[in-house]
């Protein structure tokens, strides 16, 4: 195919790059789309704190016929760089047909790129930080994404190996079967810990009593994930990004703040009522329908996307995930909750895992991130 590649570099260019996934997977039972203003915001500078760190560029790859065909993002996280002593590229926001022209000239773009910036080695698909979607979907195509995950056909893979890509690291999400009557296993494990190390859970009645711990916890979040696969630590202009972007959703039933005796918080967790549903009936769009079914699922819901759990170094291994997961049993029983999605979790993350040991749980989407040295 004559393919032809065009850098980002108009309003219009934006768009086109935000809404191609949407329209190569529209006939997709098991794709979600993103709401491409959000995405958009993410992508515009001016609108993104992580741009106080990281830098990037994105191009559109058109057929003969003028018809978009690809897309992808070039992204180089200088704290991360800096932070691990390496001289890494990143790619992201990665979507093509099927067809080995198309992937190549895309790839060729991101890796001229990183050659100017004087980088030594290509890693993705990636974000700018650790919360944007991660991950080439190599197993679970016949499952639905969670909205924090990202929908591929089975063929990427093929493409970025035969770019001489390789593995990097995996993610993988669990579907988790909520029981009629939760283990009380849970519950004397939460009381045992919270007696032995002195802590307490926050008394959060509703979305403002957030408010006085969200220094804490950004604290304890970029603490707990500051040696995690692509995490860099978040800026104040990037917690602030990431508290308007869930404090508005959050239902303070699967929302857990673990203090010590000092009120100070040592770990949390979060959940979110699945969107995925209701993103698919918005179709990339908040207007003029798309947050009435937004809202609907924040209010009713037969399932959990489980967000973040971090936990202070000092309380690893100790048995706080005990009380973070007692807290959200409460909610999902109230709730009437059956089914519990893990979002993307590195492989080898058995202090999330174990929470499920007691409960029926399948293992049933992977993502892979591949690397490539220049």
């Amino acid at each position: 195919m004559d393919v032809t590649i065009k850098e980002v570099g108009t309003k219009s260019d934006l768009r086109k790059f935000v809404h191609f996934p949407n329209e190569l997977y529209k006939d997709s039972p098991y794709y979600v789309p993103q709401i491409e203003s959000m995405d958009r915001d993410t992508l515009t500078p001016s609108k993104n704190h992580a741009f106080e760190v990281c830098e990037g560029r994105y191009w559109l790859a058109y057929d003969e016929h003028g018809k978009v065909v690809g897309r992808v993002a070039g992204i180089i996280n200088h704290n991360y760089n800096e932070k691990t002593g390496e001289k890494t590229c990143r790619f992201g926001w990665i979507d093509f047909i099927d067809d080995h022209d198309v992937s190549m000239a895309l790839m060729n773009e991101v890796e001229a790129y990183a050659y100017e910036k004087g980088m030594q080695k290509i890693c993705g698909p990636m974000g700018f930080l650790e919360f944007d979607p991660a991950g080439v979907l190599v197993d679970g195509f016949d499952q639905l994404p969670t909205a924090y995950g990202k929908y591929n056909a089975s063929y990427y893979e093929e493409h970025l190996l035969a770019l001489g890509y390789t593995k990097d690291v995996d993610f993988v999400e669990y579907l988790i079967k909520v029981p009629e009557v939760i283990p009380e296993r849970y519950a004397r494990a939460a009381k045992l810990v919270a007696t032995k190390f002195d802590l307490h859970e926050a008394p959060i009645r509703n979305r403002k009593d957030i408010h006085p711990y969200l220094d804490g916890i950004f604290h304890c979040l970029n603490a707990a994930y500051s040696q995690l696969h692509g995490f860099s630590e978040l800026s104040s202009g990037q917690c602030e990004d990431l508290g308007k972007q869930f404090l508005g959703n959050i239902n303070v039933d699967y929302l857990s703040i673990i203090l010590d005796s000092n009120n100070q918080v040592v770990a949390f967790g979060v959940a979110l009522p699945s969107l995925s549903k209701a993103m698919q009936k918005a179709k990339g769009h908040m207007f003029p329908f798309g947050w009435m079914h937004l809202l609907k699922a924040l209010k009713k819901n037969d399932t959990i996307d489980l967000l973040l759990i971090a936990i202070d170094e000092q309380y690893h291994n100790k048995g706080v995930n005990a009380m973070i997961f007692d807290k959200f049993a409460q909610g999902i029983m109230k709730n009437g909750i059956k089914y519990i999605e893990s979002t993307r979790e590195l492989e080898d993350n058995t202090q999330v895992q174990n929470l499920w040991r007691y409960l029926e749980h399948t293992l049933h989407k992977r993502a892979r991130v591949y690397h490539k040295l220049l």
